[in-house]
């Protein structure tokens, strides 16, 4: 080999050498390196993609949540009509800053995560190099969004309270934390982490489930190893709307609790705010309050973000390749 050792054997009499016991080359860590920033930097762009592309729909849902208003389609077009006649066009993006700031981060910890506790299952339950089955599939899915979520959290608190609250209130993120702070104290950055972190766990658990199950249904009866764009657009809107719809009601708790403190409400459990909304408003008109916008907001937006990441990935992956050709 040309550096003085031999295969199979090490002359450890020439000199003082500690015995390698890892078998992982300096070429596998790199390739390690680069695949977990592949996942980083597709997740954030598909994060960013796809919350951009909705996000006048989502302002929209959030303030139905917090209110006591009836939801319906029209009222949300009237709703969307009058912030665009009052406040201009671009206020209709308004809190998308700081969607950007949490969601950036949030989808590509989210991916990247998800990528990590795949190849973990895979090489504890043995399916190294294979598709999981539908119960490591799931809680692969559940981790992702609970780890990213708990790393993001007061990002989204945030984000929510820019929201629904007129631009005089909060000039930017950072006076939203600084008025949060002084004003309310530190812990309600974290008001409504318990609804979120229940939410999340059956909403990506169940969205990364429906598509990578649709993937694998897909190749074994197409015999393609991958979807179209359209079919992966139509894979991730399935997925959207299986996990949406099964952890709304927590999403509705999670924006009352986040948004009392310039609601005029005071929320002090899961619980409480539930029997408080369903007093009020009903157990459907209240807790699924804005799910139909939802239904098309949210198929859209994990459509996008689905779509985005594997196509970056695969993207990333050719222009490396080029390049190791090159070299």
């Amino acid at each position: 080999m040309g550096n003085g050792v031999r295969e199979g054997q090490v002359d450890f009499k020439q000199q003082d050498v500690e015995p390698v016991t890892s078998t992982r080359l300096p070429s596998e860590d790199n390739q390690e390196k680069k695949k977990v920033l592949n996942s980083l930097m597709s997740g954030a762009l598909a994060g960013a993609v796809a919350k951009t592309a909705v996000a006048p729909l989502d302002r929209t849902k959030i303030m139905f949540q917090v209110s006591s208003k009836r939801f319906s389609a029209k009222e949300a077009y009237r709703l969307i009509y009058r912030t665009y006649l009052n406040e201009g066009f671009w206020s209709l993006w308004r809190g998308n800053s700081a969607t950007m700031v949490r969601v950036i981060p949030y989808a590509a910890i989210q991916f990247c995560a998800h990528e990590e506790y795949k190849q973990l299952l895979g090489s504890y339950y043995g399916f190294q190099g294979k598709a999981l089955t539908p119960f490591p599939r799931f809680i692969a899915g559940s981790l992702a969004g609970t780890t990213a979520a708990m790393l993001t959290y007061p990002l989204d608190m945030v984000r929510a309270r820019m929201a629904v609250t007129p631009k005089e209130m909060y000039s930017n993120i950072v006076h939203v934390f600084i008025r949060i702070s002084r004003e309310e104290g530190l812990k309600t950055l974290y008001r409504g982490f318990t609804p979120t972190i229940l939410g999340v766990i059956p909403y990506a658990g169940l969205s990364f489930f429906t598509y990578e199950t649709l993937k694998k249904l897909h190749a074994d009866h197409s015999g393609k190893s991958q979807p179209s764009p359209p079919e992966r657009l139509l894979f991730g809107a399935c997925a959207g709307l299986i996990g949406q719809s099964a952890s709304y009601p927590l999403d509705v708790v999670r924006r009352r609790m986040q948004t009392a403190g310039v609601m005029g409400h005071t929320y002090s459990s899961i619980l409480l705010t539930m029997q408080e909304i369903i007093r009020e408003e009903g157990l459907i008109r209240g807790l699924y309050k804005g799910l139909s916008m939802n239904w098309v907001k949210g198929p859209i937006a994990v459509g996008i973000s689905f779509t985005t990441f594997d196509l970056t990935q695969i993207l990333l992956r050719k222009l490396q390749h080029s390049t190791n050709v090159e070299r």
